[in-house]
């Protein structure tokens, strides 16, 4: 179905548990007895800034395009997003959708928008890890991380959940494979704050799965010289954006995510991208796990498997060592292991790696 760029008029009704909210009454969804930034209240304060007179939201970016920051986004842009979304996935008035995301996170903010673009009935939970196991309805369409996936696998195969989007980090080969049997239609989705949400979707079960992300309609895309994505979106963003993440063209709709820019590692003149070295090695190590590089008199650098983990004995070890010789190439073969026994996190609970390998070699 062709995107038709229309312009969006501003919407300032939206169905929450099938009631209707609009400026003069939506002060019903702020709870006092709770904490302002609880999950209710947070959806209450989305839609205070919503539907006051200003044409921006404040949001904060994930870093995909630089380091995080608050930046502004339009409303106009995130309701023409919205209308490219429930146009792909034929949302409408009758739909019924769930919201199991936090609202002070875009992806929240983005159901909201998306429920006051069509008019479809958004149901409200508390986020949990899953969300679906006390489901007791039919629900057309839905976003959620891979965690909850990953929670959720064995719950979704007996609730009727028609499609779903799965966003804020890369869907692994294992989330791909828990997946295969569950009946709704899922989508690894690629973008980011800036763009309002997602630009590109990868159906990644099913009869149509593929391991390529398309464009959305009224998106293009193309490569800078480092091969990393830029993208354009006249309807969302008055400028190109350009990201970090290199990737694979496959014609002019389509793209392969090979990794981030500034963790690729280049040993030997050979380029690695610690991603996809990752990818290959799920399922054979029981521990968290991550590949990094430190420097090399010949090859400049050298690429190193780093593991949660308390010193491995010699025959594990040697084990270990026959997986990855079957599973890797010699240039993505580590030339060094590490063990450590707690990896440093950051505040969301990412593993810092530069700061996990520092904290042993130095």
């Amino acid at each position: 179905m062709e995107f038709k760029p229309a312009i969006v008029m501003r919407k300032e009704t939206i169905r929450l548990n099938g009631t209707l909210y609009t400026r003069s009454n939506f002060e019903q969804l702020h709870f006092i007895d709770e904490p302002q930034d609880s999950w209710r209240n947070a959806i209450y304060h989305f839609l205070q800034s919503w539907f006051n007179d200003s044409d921006f939201v404040f949001a904060h970016t994930s870093g995909s395009t630089g380091k995080p920051k608050s930046i502004q986004l339009p409303k106009q842009s995130m309701l023409n997003s919205a209308r490219m979304t429930n146009q792909f996935f034929d949302l409408h008035a009758e739909s019924v959708a769930l919201l199991c995301l936090p609202a002070s996170y875009i992806a929240g903010k983005m159901m909201l928008v998306r429920a006051m673009v069509s008019g479809f009935n958004l149901i409200t939970i508390a986020p949990s890890a899953n969300p679906f196991e006390d489901l007791h309805t039919s629900v057309d369409f839905t976003a959620i991380t891979p965690y909850q996936l990953f929670h959720s696998a064995e719950s979704l195969r007996k609730v009727s959940v028609r499609k779903i989007i799965v966003g804020g980090s890369p869907v692994t080969s294992k989330l791909e494979q828990l997946s295969e049997n569950i009946p709704s239609e899922l989508f690894e989705t690629y973008g980011m704050t800036e763009t309002c949400s997602h630009i590109a979707l990868r159906r990644f079960n099913g009869k149509d799965k593929s391991d390529y992300f398309t464009i959305l309609e009224g998106v293009t895309i193309r490569q800078d010289k480092r091969e990393c994505l830029t993208i354009k979106a006249l309807y969302l963003l008055k400028e190109e954006i350009q990201t970090n993440d290199v990737v694979e063209l496959i014609g002019r709709n389509s793209f392969r995510w090979l990794g981030r820019a500034d963790s690729a590692i280049n040993s030997g003149g050979i380029k690695i991208h610690p991603e996809q070295v990752e990818k290959k090695l799920e399922g054979i190590i029981p521990s968290s796990y991550f590949i990094w590089s430190i420097p090399d008199d010949v090859l400049e650098n050298k690429v190193v498997l780093v593991i949660e983990s308390e010193n491995y004995i010699p025959q594990q070890e040697a084990e270990l060592n026959a997986k990855l010789h079957k599973l890797l190439t010699k240039y993505e073969f580590p030339k060094q292991i590490f063990y450590v026994p707690a990896f440093c996190y950051s505040s969301s609970n990412k593993v810092l790696r530069k700061e996990t390998l520092l904290s042993i070699i130095e």
